[in-house]
């Protein structure tokens, strides 16, 4: 058993000046909760880390910073993807906490389910996978891509959990092994399974997001797909060395 830890709760945020207000309030109320249930430490915080918004993101952040101490923020001088954001968030929170939570800005992932997080890693799991238990929520198209996405995933030989997106908790362990990659297209679903740690599964329900749309367009799916693929698998340079063969042989 461990003792109970400080944590930080990290939240990317691109252009979401219509529900961070919202999120803002819920995460605060989870937060104090936690630590009322002495789940974790009085000096745990939220850190919002701004993608390099064009709206008024980084102003609220910064505006609910100034009024509660338990709120930080950091922004990035331009938008660097979701990935990247969230791995800012990370690099800022390390050796500033016991363990970390990350989830989205949109309000669909239950933050409820964060008191189940901290309870498993109290019992000694350094890397909890939160894991939605269906896609009802989603639109016909967004339930069809993400079916596509993890078909792909599991043809191409990419280890990952279906249904986890990044929803996770890490411990400072965790966040030290993580950091030691040195990848460049990130694909942080794969490398927190590399980690090789004690690993536990909390599965929630989705709900509706709050307000605003979501900004993963088609265009960013496939690419998230792409450095998926192009980190965890080698069918892409086996097929490419065989059509190689194949031109080398019908040339010459």
């Amino acid at each position: 058993m461990r003792n109970i830890p400080k944590l930080a709760i990290i939240v990317p945020c691109y252009n979401e000046d219509q529900v961070l207000g919202e999120t803002i309030k819920r995460l605060s109320e989870t937060l104090e909760n936690l630590i009322d249930k002495k789940k974790i430490k009085s000096d745990s915080f939220v850190l919002y880390v701004d993608d390099g918004s064009e709206d008024d993101t980084w102003s609220i952040i910064k505006s609910s910073s100034a009024t509660n101490l338990s709120t930080k923020g950091i922004k990035l001088s331009k938008n660097e993807g979701h990935q990247n954001a969230l791995l800012a968030g990370i690099e800022y929170v390390e050796g500033k906490c016991d363990c970390l939570i990350s989830i989205d800005a949109d309000l669909q992932q239950d933050e409820k389910s964060m008191i189940h997080f901290t309870d498993s890693y109290v019992n000694g799991c350094d890397v909890v996978l939160g894991v939605r238990n269906d896609r009802m929520c989603d639109s016909f198209f967004k339930r069809a891509t993400a079916l596509g996405f993890y078909k792909l995933m599991n043809l191409m030989g990419v280890d990952i959990i279906k249904n986890h997106a990044d929803y996770r908790l890490l411990s400072s362990k965790a966040i030290r092994m993580l950091l030691s990659f040195k990848e460049v297209n990130l694909f942080l679903r794969g490398l927190v399974l590399l980690i090789g740690l004690k690993t536990e599964y909390i599965y929630f329900d989705v709900k509706d997001r709050y307000a605003g749309k979501s900004k993963y367009t088609l265009k960013k799916m496939f690419t998230f797909a792409w450095d998926g693929i192009t980190s965890f698998s080698v069918v892409p340079l086996r097929l490419i060395t065989l059509i190689g063969f194949i031109v080398f042989f019908l040339l010459a």
